[in-house]
């Protein structure tokens, strides 16, 4: 399989997970929302490294190795690069909250997220699905 092929299969999950994560929002199960949103914002990006030629790293927030490599994409994803860092880094800090909530403080992740945290979460993730799949439909066409 090469690397556009996987890209494909990184956005495929991506989109599956944003699927869940919109049902999950409209039955207010925040945190399963930001948590679904950080996994596909991370499989997203790994699929626009991918894209590029990079082996995407085996860490959650991808975020620096897109700034290092930005040279190797369209000038118009390079723009958008510092912004799809800060998302990568974002939800990357919610990762593990959303999940097990705070566990040194006993709070459950349903007392730590509210409908806005799951709302941007999921804004962040749409507008990264948005980018890297012109991305692949622009590489697609190309070869």
């Amino acid at each position: 399989m090469n690397n556009l092929e996987m890209a494909k299969s990184y956005v495929r999950q991506a989109r599956e997970r944003l699927r869940h994560a919109r049902e999950a929002l409209e039955s207010g199960n925040y945190p399963y929302v930001v948590r679904q949103c950080q996994e596909a914002v991370e499989l997203l990006l790994k699929a626009a490294l991918r894209t590029a030629g990079v082996e995407p790293p085996k860490w959650h927030d991808v975020g620096p190795v897109l700034r290092r490599t930005q040279g190797r994409f369209p000038e118009w994803f390079r723009e958008e690069i510092p912004r799809l860092a800060r998302i990568s880094r974002k939800l990357r800090r919610e990762r593990e909250p959303s999940l097990y909530g705070d566990e040194e403080a006993s709070i459950p992740p349903d007392e730590l997220y509210y409908r806005e945290d799951a709302e941007e979460a999921l804004e962040m993730a749409e507008y990264t699905l948005n980018l890297v799949s012109k991305l692949l439909s622009e590489l697609s066409k190309a070869q």
